[in-house]
């Protein structure tokens, strides 16, 4: 087979760049590939078939034997000659296709030896299960690929830039920032911006598993590798394509696999030191007997398949390919991980500490309740909204969402004046207005009440007389108290909640969640502390995870074990400090990333137990003289097969 995987030290089979538009090219090629190998399979066994049946037939010499099985021999294992004396010629003497050449050439030797039995069938049958185990390793490598070039999907080709008057379509590396672009239903968002002009609906799904549209209209900010399907969008561009989030994310993922995890850096310190005291091993099997007397042939033919057994393939190529496989089963779940050996740390996670805004809660003010003195709620809202209406405060913004008809109702506002650390007052259709805190009702004399609500309570007077006041206050997300049981669940032993918050409102939100732990009015230097007091704490090899939202979290993402960012579409920051990224808002799925981290771990962990039991056992019976070469060319390509096709059920953790 063309890709030569199996080079144990010099070539790692994870570092395939396989983005640009070669794409579509690698898949037809890896295709052919695969096609031309089941050919050469098909028809080096039909050789050999033809081949025992002459030998057992005919009563020929060794030497026309030979030439008989060295056609099929020939054809399957001419490119695992030729890989074995390029290694040489590099000096890596001790990758596996020199292993498997060593050995069936040794095979083929056996039968000029006095009183030995010829060895040509098996010689050729190793060959050929050697090409059916690559056979299988490539399949795996493609469907792993193929697990990641979904993501290839979101990556759009085009932009439609509006540029002097002229709609133009060029590459969206070409776009600079500020520019209009234009996005038609069907086409993928190109780039991060503002909507200018236009509203729609955005399927978001490639990027947060998310199938719900996201609706936006002028003014919302979008995000590339969304998909439009409604209406047509005009959008500023607030990022070049580099720095766009389909960018980011794609190199993420791609570099996922640079970041190894233990077991892999294991195994391939292992392979290194492993394969040459193999070979040593294996030429003193052969040589020492003699001393004592044993059969050269006998001696050799147990080295041989000592050989053939030892190969480490199974190991480094299946817990690669597990790792491999998680990630991008967890990127079509809209979780991004970062490298594989954040999934080791993943799954040992016995401590997660939330950050409340933006994690747990929405992070946005609403109105949640309104409680009128002397006039109706309505009234109430309509002239708070009014008198709000220029703040930029994000109060002011949940006054104003809370009553959205206030643009044309025609009230007329006049005398705006805003008074620092009490609130705003203004003159409404003759009414003097007061919007604020306690401080202000008191300056004009309103006798104001409290109320039993948690949030933030804005006053209301009217002329001077108390008219009622609104709640307002931060939204829980809807699967929040699902996402604590489901974690609790999962085995983690402490659950903390960290907010900047005032304490009554981090207590109702603790309370309503079921958080027994909780610290509020934390400044961001506070909430580094208190990571830091929980680090020390916890046993060693449990971990400890943060979840944020990452605008202000960037400092504790990076200080965790594992740095989980909620939202990971919004902030820059958090896509930088955090180990993992939730791409859409949803805190139900950490316990999903941790379960298909520990998945993962599994899978990988059962590879290297089974692969290296089943070696043993094989090279023991081998030494023994009880294994035979068949059962040496099960012991390594069998168990590659098995393995590689365990780690295929990475993938499907969906």
């Amino acid at each position: 087979m063309t890709h030569n995987h199996c080079n144990h030290c010099s070539h790692d089979h994870h570092s395939h760049k396989h983005h640009e538009h070669s794409h579509d090219h690698s898949h037809h090629h890896h295709e052919h590939g695969t096609k031309k190998t089941l050919i050469l399979i098909c028809a080096t066994a039909l050789l050999l078939a033809i081949a025992v049946y002459i030998e057992k037939s005919f009563n020929l010499p060794t030497w026309q034997l030979l030439l008989i099985y060295l056609v099929p021999y020939l054809l399957v294992g001419y490119g695992t000659l030729k890989e074995a004396a390029e290694g040489l010629a590099h000096g890596d003497a001790f990758n596996e296709h020199f292993l498997m050449s060593i050995a069936t050439i040794g095979a083929l030797c056996i039968g000029f030896l006095p009183g030995a039995e010829t060895q040509f069938p098996e010689a050729v049958f190793v060959m050929l299960f050697f090409q059916v185990g690559e056979l299988f390793e490539g399949y795996a490598e493609g469907k792993s690929r193929e697990s990641i070039s979904h993501l290839m999907d979101i990556r759009p080709d085009v932009a439609n830039v509006e540029r002097d008057g002229e709609l133009l379509t060029i590459s969206p590396e070409h776009v600079e920032v500020g520019e209009t672009i234009v996005v038609k239903p069907g086409e993928k968002v190109p780039l991060d911006g503002v909507v200018i002009d236009g509203t729609t609906s955005l399927n978001t799904v490639a990027l947060t598993g998310e199938s719900v549209p996201r609706d936006v209209v002028t003014g919302d900010e979008v995000i590339s590798g969304c998909v439009n399907l409604s209406g047509v969008i005009k959008v500023r561009t607030t990022k070049s394509f580099g720095e766009s989030t389909v960018s980011k994310i794609i190199e993420l993922v791609e570099h996922s696999g640079d970041k190894k995890s233990k077991a892999e850096t294991f195994i391939t310190r292992f392979a290194r030191i492993y394969t040459p005291i193999v070979v040593i091993a294996a030429v003193l099997l052969a040589v020492v007997p003699l001393f004592f007397g044993g059969a050269f042939h006998t001696w050799l033919y147990r080295a041989l398949m000592f050989l053939i057994v030892s190969c480490p393939c199974a190991l480094v190529i299946s817990v690669p390919l597990a790792f491999f496989g998680g990630i991008g089963g967890a990127s079509r779940q809209g979780i991004l991980i970062k490298g594989a050996n954040y999934m080791d740390t993943l799954a040992q996670v016995r401590t997660v500490v939330f950050d409340k805004t933006g994690t747990l809660t929405h992070g946005q003010f609403e109105v949640t309740a309104v409680h009128p003195d002397i006039c109706d709620e309505n009234h109430l809202l309509h002239l708070a909204a009014h008198v709000e209406h220029y703040s930029t405060h994000p109060i002011g913004a949940a006054l104003r969402n809370a009553f959205p008809d206030e643009a044309t109702d025609g009230c007329v506002v006049t005398d705006v004046e805003e008074i620092a650390g009490q609130g705003v007052r203004a003159t409404v259709a003759s009414d003097l207005v007061c919007v604020g805190n306690t401080r202000m009702m008191e300056a004009v004399g309103a006798k104001w009440r409290d109320c039993d609500h948690v949030g933030t309570i804005i006053h209301v007077a009217i002329n001077g007389d108390y008219a009622g006041h609104i709640v307002i206050n931060d939204k829980i997300k809807d699967d929040s108290a699902q996402a604590i049981t489901d974690i609790k669940a999962a085995g983690v032993d402490r659950i903390v909640m960290l907010t900047g918050d005032r304490s009554e409102v981090g207590e109702d939100v603790a309370h309503k969640l079921g958080i027994v732990e909780y610290y509020s009015q934390l400044l961001p230097a506070d909430k580094v502390k208190h990571v830091e007091q929980l680090l020390s704490e916890k046993n060693d090899g449990k971990m400890l995870a943060f979840v944020g939202d990452g605008i202000n979290d960037a400092p504790v993402l990076a200080r965790a074990d594992v740095g989980i960012a909620m939202g990971g579409l919004g902030s820059d920051a958090a896509i930088e400090a955090a180990d993992v990224v939730l791409m859409d808002d949803k805190p139900t799925k950490i316990v999903k990333a941790i379960s298909i981290a520990r998945c993962t771990l599994g899978i990988a962990r059962q590879n290297v137990w089974f692969a290296i039991g089943v070696k043993l056992t094989v090279l023991v019976l081998a030494t023994l003289g009880i294994a035979t070469m068949w059962m040496a060319v099960f012991a390594d390509v069998g168990v590659t097969v098995l393995a590689v096709l365990n780690s295929m059920r990475a993938l499907r953790n969906q």
